[in-house]
């Protein structure tokens, strides 16, 4: 697989690509097991708000950290340990909606683990891919976030009703395994030979972690510029359509299963096949924006600033109109035509910012991107948290579930976000390297 029929780089963006969507497997499914379990026993929307989104609080603690240690120890290294520990944690903890604690401990310590994910992956893809190919790899990568969550949209409520919301832990555990063991045995570090012209091209030989060099080499290595960082306004940039972006797409994916059943009065199992679609749209429109970017930036149609801009900007908006209007539509085919395109056209403005790490800092990509995703993931607990409680406002004040005023406020903020973001990405991105 190595050979130079199919080069190494692509095995790696392929397995990538698998880790993002068995990762996403476990995120959809436990939202459906756990909306079926606490169903069953009584669990209002707020109590069930504060489970889901404890995910994102084991998640933003381990952003800077998994990007930091992927940059001294290596992503590959980072990404195996971490889905081990996220797989075990899957097979050994009970879905007990009765016994809230231990499942706040397990997800938890599954969002650390998932947290050292995403860092590893863009310190990883920015050893082995070569600048004209980071948008499409990145995008691919990605895609695989939104086809995982369309498989588990589609296959898991069926294993749900005749199996029981447990099997949905024990299989996501079994996916997680056969990743690893897979990773384990075809993932490498790039060759330093393969790269000789590492340093002009920002990426390979470069960006390895530093092994049997001279002192002096090292300490300046390893001097990581965070204030730069932190007070740079293309990362703010990132970090702020990170924050929208994670914010609409937590919101979605933990509560559409339950905006069709009680939203539209709506069974998943009943939705067959249909229901998966706002996450294949993604699939398919993170790829298309993947092409379509490298295609205006290697023909020299647009520069790479301007690229990432339009990108960024034809997503958010179109997405903000989508999400604005979803809960207008009373029918499953309305409700599923809205969040798709929300869902479509988001992917499609993360082909814009989330490239961008790489643009602006290529030998810190795994730091930037745990930068911004933490706000991503700070986004995930505020987003699901209220989301939850401004629900179960709605049925203190007497409005029913079922009623379009009681879900108007959920969808209406990250439509909002949308547009704030997309102006903010505008004025403060580039397209340039500003780190050396």
């Amino acid at each position: 697989m190595g050979s130079s029929k199919f080069p190494k780089h692509y095995l790696i963006v392929i397995l990538t690509f698998i880790c993002t969507s068995v990762c996403y497997v476990e995120r959809v499914g436990f939202s459906i097991a756990y909306t079926v379990a606490a169903h069953a026993v009584g669990i209002n929307q707020s109590s069930k708000g504060v489970i889901l989104s404890t995910f994102y609080y084991g998640y933003a603690c381990s952003q800077v950290p998994g990007g930091w240690v992927a940059q001294k120890i290596g992503g590959r290294r980072v990404l195996l340990l971490s889905f081990v520990l996220w797989s075990l944690t899957c097979a050994f903890v009970p879905l007990d909606p009765s016994k809230p604690m231990i499942l706040v401990i397990a997800r938890f310590l599954v969002g650390v683990a998932q947290g050292f994910i995403f860092p590893s992956i863009h310190t990883v893809l920015a050893q082995w891919v070569p600048p004209h190919e980071r948008s499409r790899s990145v995008s691919f990568t990605t895609s695989g976030m939104y086809l995982g969550a369309a498989m588990g949209m589609l296959m898991l409520p069926s294993l749900v009703k005749f199996r029981g919301p447990q099997s949905v832990f024990l299989a996501e555990a079994f996916l997680g395994a056969m990743w690893s063991l897979v990773w384990f045995s075809y993932a490498t570090d790039p060759p330093r030979s393969d790269h000789r012209k590492a340093t002009a091209a920002g990426f390979g030989e470069s960006l390895l972690p530093i092994k049997g060099s001279s002192k002096m080499k090292a300490d300046n290595a390893s001097k990581i510029p965070w204030k730069h960082i932190l007070v740079s306004l293309p990362v703010w940039a990132i970090v702020v359509s990170n924050f929208t972006f994670h914010y609409a797409l937590y919101v979605l994916m933990n509560w559409l299963p339950t905006y069709f059943e009680l939203g539209l009065q709506l069974s998943l199992q009943e939705m067959g096949s249909s229901k998966m679609l706002p996450y294949f749209n993604m699939f398919i429109f993170s790829n298309i924006g993947g092409v379509i970017v490298d295609h205006l930036v290697t023909k020299r149609i647009l520069s790479i600033t301007k690229t990432r801009k339009v990108l960024n900007t034809v997503g958010f908006m179109v997405a903000s109109i989508a999400l604005m209007a979803l809960p207008l539509f009373r029918t499953s085919g309305g409700a599923l035509f809205c969040s798709s395109v929300a869902l479509g056209f988001l992917a499609l403005g993360r082909a814009g910012f989330a490239v961008n790490h790489m643009d602006i800092a290529p030998r810190y990509a795994g730091i930037v991107m745990g930068v911004s995703n933490t706000a991503g993931t700070l986004a995930g607990i505020v987003g699901v948290d209220l989301t939850g409680r401004l629900l179960e406002a709605a049925k203190a004040t007497e409005l029913d579930l079922s009623s379009p005023g009681s879900w108007k406020p959920v969808f209406l903020i990250p439509g909002v976000l949308c547009i704030f973001s997309s102006f903010v990405f505008i004025l403060l991105s580039t397209g340039e390297r500003i780190f050396d």
